[in-house]
């Protein structure tokens, strides 16, 4: 029973690094969501490196976002009897006004080999476009 006990409490001890914090009513909130299996992570706000990969939460106002998206590309796009191809991408989001406690939703994907990212606001409108900033394979690197 003790043994079932002290599982439990490191489980859920291990689980708590994986809580997201609570957004500050004073900035604006960025959720990330990559589509399928994907990953999208979070790098920069205006150059400035981040702690947690997981979200954006910046000042209101100007800002450029800078995301890691890793996805493959199907092998049917690469050529004959070829494999999937993984890709590491760099993109860049430019949106002049982030408001204080808004919350926004940037997804990500792809088309062949070229990766895409929009920003989006609480009512699903597309507000920003993201530039793509360089791709390579993870094979690769």
């Amino acid at each position: 029973m003790r043994g079932f006990l002290l599982v439990t409490l490191l489980a859920s001890l291990a689980g708590c690094s994986m809580w997201m914090p609570k957004p500050d009513p004073e900035q604006a909130w960025i959720e990330l969501n990559p589509n399928g299996e994907t990953q999208l992570q979070a790098v920069a706000v205006d150059g400035k490196t981040l702690e947690d990969d997981r979200y954006f939460q910046v000042q209101p106002g100007s800002r450029t976002l800078e995301m890691r998206y890793r996805f493959e590309v199907d092998g049917t796009n690469v050529g004959p009897d070829s494999g999937a191809l993984p890709r590491d991408c760099k993109l860049t989001l430019a949106y002049d006004r982030f408001t204080a406690g808004a919350r926004y939703r940037l997804v990500a994907g792809g088309y062949g080999f070229r990766p895409w990212a929009k920003l989006y606001d609480q009512h699903q409108y597309v507000l920003a476009r993201a530039e793509e900033k360089g791709c390579g394979d993870l094979a690769g690197r």
